[in-house]
């Protein structure tokens, strides 16, 4: 007899199948009453495989997806959007695929999308197509501001990809007010013909209300903010439970000297380092890392909830731990002064800074000194001056940590590693929790040595299960495809740069280097990232480009990264109590990995949303304000500029451009050519701006040109274009005939 998996889809095929409810297959199948949760799971699994589709109604039917290509759909400003195929592609489309407004049905940007080809071609032959399904919503829930109109409730969804007011019903529900930040969950998609509808589902507050603007990101990307009671307990008994005295099986390590650095507000400490340096010039480097394996065993609720987590959320005002505060600020953490448990990477280096010898093992430590990164940089700069503070012990310990770590970045840089320089925006905040300033963090010496040492425990520890042959979950970063380095090369030659070998490794870096700190900076290197693959977690042996690495995982962060978790267990069981081990089943690794790539972009996502967002509200009592500033993009429709002062980007619109002159794009130049005055805007210039206009909602900074400092300077001329005005939403429940804006 058939499955009951292949009977749902023989019955769901049928040519005379009507799209039915789970409740109508299972009559159909005649199924009892006591099977009826095994149908649940059997349609669940189908769905999860992409196989059965069911809608919004709950009708269930089989997807057909024979000549239909998948990806993702982005939407853009002008209503029009484009699909980015998953790989492997046909050979014969090399670009994304273009959707025309009236194609791109209700799908939106960020949804998983089935996409029919058309006949008609864009210019360059790009292909054009239609959504023929939204096969995965990217997400339901939105976060907007509520306001009403003649007794209706709406709400601007924030961002730019809803243009149009989402009617909400009645006014009043939940207690919400105008200029409420809420969150909604939709119930019908907006499309081109047709307005949408949702319902509220939460009220986060007044939109100016401190505080706000963190659940408005919290809410919009979906983050966990509290956790089981299961795992709540759990924590709280292994904190009850441990016994710092009970060292059984582990090295003790409590009397060494042992270092942490991190950022001065860090909460969270994972690693810590000791090192020696013995008479014929070896480097004996340990690198402890906090033993959260010991506190989350496998499928427990504290397992659970990191794995749903997979990662900790670093916001500028709050971070959402992956494990309770009692273990990711407490017990596992690594403060000075208290005994901690950890799992050590022991990795003996000769004078040249060669690996010749690595163990592991479980520790116990005490840190005799917590370092800031500024701290450490203050003593590289005149290491004399703090001899007689930190003594002799802690100040050679700092100084042969330097010597080891200039050796392993030179070696690593010799073997072609790259190094992309993408300044890191940091906020400063007062007691109110209000940004009162704005700059770009330092990546000195004293984070570099951290840094090589990670890396060198990371590959360390890769090597070694590769080594044995276990399956464990890589960090892993294909190469770029010849292709889009071929188009990489185009770029960096039209601002008349050059990269002969697009395929080198050392070229490359001697082009981010050179561009490094000058006005070309940030175009040549964010364009070099985009023409990289993402790193993810996979079990597959793929290497990682960037570091220039055959054998990589992540172990130094498990209080912060689940994959880190996962390579503490194998690490325990394979390398030190020498069990027989080969790792979990690939396709679950494979499953794990895709889960914590996932996560991992989501949480950097959110990050970078609400920096964005306090950038901004900063950025708002500078308006009318003139700054010098940097281009950074040329695009058809305009220009994008970081000021020099704030590290804040906007955008001058083409539009506001036409009373100096008519300006066109020259796509090989990559600039902006003024028809009659000749007046070139392009990438790496320096510009004088205006700031116009600053739409926090929208995540929009707009600028106007008061001169090109290296061209002659154009004339003053009108502002950007601000956002529609928001009464133009209809007076009652949307028609669907009528269009809002």
């Amino acid at each position: 007899m058939a499955s009951l998996k292949q009977q749902v889809i023989d019955y769901l095929s049928r040519a005379n199948y009507q799209p039915s409810t789970l409740k109508s297959v299972a009559k159909k199948l005649a199924l009892k009453k006591k099977d009826r949760h095994k149908l649940d799971q059997t349609i669940q699994e189908l769905i999860d495989g992409g196989k059965v589709q069911q809608g919004e109604t709950g009708l269930l039917h089989v997807v057909d997806r024979t000549h239909q290509l998948i990806g993702i759909f982005r939407k853009v400003t002008s209503g029009n959007g484009y699909v980015i195929l998953h790989e492997p592609k046909p050979s014969d489309i090399t670009e994304d695929i273009f959707i025309e407004q009236r194609d791109t049905g209700d799908a939106q940007t960020g949804d998983e999308v089935a996409v029919a080809l058309n006949n008609r071609r864009k210019s360059g032959n790009q292909r054009c197509g239609r959504i023929a399904e939204v096969i995965k919503r990217a997400r339901n829930r939105f976060v907007g501001v509520y306001f009403e109109e003649e007794g209706q409730g709406y709400v601007f969804i924030d961002g730019k990809n809803y243009e149009e007011a989402i009617w909400v019903g009645d006014p009043g529900a939940k207690g919400v007010r105008p200029d409420d930040k809420v969150v909604i969950e939709m119930v019908r998609f907006p499309n081109h013909y047709d307005v949408g509808e949702a319902v509220l589902v939460e009220v986060l507050g007044d939109r100016n209300q401190p505080g706000v603007d963190t659940l408005t990101v919290i809410h919009e990307y979906g983050l966990p903010t509290e956790f089981s009671e299961e795992a709540l307990e759990q924590a709280t008994q292994q904190t009850e439970q441990f016994d710092e005295k009970n060292l059984e099986g582990r090295l003790d390590l409590t009397l060494d000297p042992v270092v942490t650095i991190d950022p001065i507000s860090a909460r969270d400490f994972d690693d810590a380092i000791s090192l020696v340096k013995t008479d014929n010039g070896h480097f004996h480097l340990g690198v402890h890392i906090a033993d959260v394996s010991h506190f989350v065993t496998p499928n427990s609720p504290l397992d659970r909830e990191a794995y749903k987590r997979a990662t900790s959320v670093y916001l500028p005002t709050k971070v959402i731990p992956m494990l309770p505060e009692v273990l990711s600020n407490g017990l596992a953490s690594l403060q000075q002064d208290r005994v901690r448990f950890v799992k050590s990477a022991f990795i003996e280096f000769n004078a040249e800074g060669i690996p010749v010898d690595t163990r592991f093992a479980n520790s116990v430590i005490k840190v005799k000194k917590r370092f800031a990164y500024e701290d450490v940089s203050a003593f590289l700069k005149n290491p004399e001056k703090y001899r007689g503070q930190y003594g002799e012990t802690i100040t050679d310990l700092l100084l042969n940590m330097q010597d080891l770590a200039r050796k392993l970045r030179k070696r690593r840089f010799d073997s072609g590693a790259l190094e992309l320089s993408m300044p890191e925006i940091k906020l400063s905040f007062d007691a109110d929790g209000k940004v009162t300033g704005a700059f770009e963090a330092d990546h000195d010496e004293s984070h570099q040595i951290i840094e090589e040492f990670m890396l060198a425990a990371n590959i360390a520890v890769a090597t070694s299960l590769n080594d044995r042959g276990v399956s464990f979950l890589r960090r892993t970063h294909g190469d770029p495809s010849a292709e889009k380095m071929k188009a990489f090369s185009e770029f960096v030659e039209s601002l008349g740069l050059s990269l002969t070998r697009s395929q080198s490794r050392h070229d490359i870096q001697e082009l981010l280097d050179a561009t490094a700190g000058t006005p070309l900076q940030k175009a040549v290197h964010f364009a070099f990232l985009r023409s990289l693959q993402q790193a993810e977690y996979s079990p597959e042996e793929v290497g990682h480009y960037a570091l220039a690495a055959e054998q990589y995982c992540h172990f130094t962060s498990p209080i912060r990264r689940y994959p880190d978790l996962t390579i503490h267990r194998i690490v325990d069981r394979l390398l030190i109590r020498g069990e027989k081990y080969k790792g979990e089943n690939p396709e679950f690794l494979n499953k794990v990995g895709i889960h914590c790539s996932d996560m991992s972009r989501r949480a950097e996502r959110a990050e970078r949303e609400l920096t964005k967002l306090k950038l901004l509200e900063y950025i708002e009592q500078f308006v009318g304000q003139e700054f010098d500033a940097v281009v950074t993009g040329v695009e058809r429709f305009g220009i994008f500029c970081q000021c020099l002062e704030v590290p804040a980007e906007g955008m001058v619109h083409i539009s506001s451009l036409s009373d100096v002159d008519q300006f066109y794009f020259d796509r090989d130049l990559k600039c902006l050519i003024g028809k009659r005055t000749d007046i070139r805007i392009r990438l790496g210039m320096t510009v004088r701006v205006k700031i116009t206009h600053v739409d926090v909602d929208r995540r929009e900074l707009d600028m106007m040109l008061i001169k090109v400092i290296e061209e002659k300077s154009p004339r003053k001329r009108s502002s950007a274009k601000k956002r529609p005005n928001k009464k133009t939403v209809p007076k009652k429940k949307p028609n669907p005939k009528k269009r809002r804006r």
